[in-house]
């Protein structure tokens, strides 16, 4: 592989890093990881605090050495650039109800299970009934937010159209490493299936199969 043409995605396994991993794949952009994660001190956080001061994964150096972090952001950056990968929808009002959701997921989801891993950010350590009352309130919440993200986002057969799109991709990989898939199995069974579909899909399969072995 050309390194000198190819992106760096700083990620870990196991984390929504997948998501922009399966779709470099899907895009056929060539790229190089880089393991790194505030919880594994051994993998490259001083070069992954270069990218990003906030040391949050993904992130993204294209060849140019121009960095983007966000993964809504590289999501649709990647599906802009490669516009025949069916990231993204061509047409305007399917692309826009695609952008839609990745930004609900981040905006929303995320923010919950932001709580949920951390939740002495928001309450204090030396109270742990109410760390852990957060906690389970969060869990709570994130639960009613994918219920009501499923509502909302019709497979067609994709969340993206007619092919599996960004919006895929990022809801399969967070509803997954989020824990949300046994409750989504109970109360939203087809979007469930669905995620299972994207799971399964030749592309995303050996990504996930690295992530989540076995």
């Amino acid at each position: 592989m050309d390194h000198e043409a190819s992106c760096v995605l700083y990620g870990y396994d196991g984390s929504g890093s997948a998501a922009v991993e399966a779709a470099l794949e899907l895009a056929g952009q060539p790229y190089r990881r880089v393991d790194a994660a505030t919880w594994d001190e051994a993998s490259a956080l001083e070069e992954l605090r270069g990218v990003n001061r906030l040391q949050q994964i993904p992130a993204l150096r294209w060849p140019d050495g121009s960095v983007m972090s966000e993964s809504a952001a590289i999501l649709a950056e990647l599906g802009l650039r490669h516009p025949d990968s069916g990231l993204l929808p061509q047409a305007p009002a399917a692309r826009a109800q695609s952008l839609r959701g990745l930004v609900y997921i981040v905006a929303n989801c995320y923010a919950a299970i932001g709580i949920i891993d951390y939740p002495e950010r928001w309450c204090s350590p030396a109270e742990p009934a109410h760390c852990d009352a957060l906690k389970a309130g969060a869990r709570q919440r994130l639960h009613a937010l994918w219920e009501v993200f499923a509502n909302s986002f019709e497979a067609t057969p994709w969340l993206a159209g007619g092919q599996l799109g960004a919006l895929d991709l990022l809801a399969a990989v967070v509803s997954k490493w989020s824990g949300a898939r046994a409750h989504l199995a109970t109360h939203r069974p087809a979007f469930a299936a669905l995620m299972q579909r994207v799971d399964a899909h030749p592309v995303v399969a050996p990504v996930f199969a690295r992530h989540w072995p076995g």
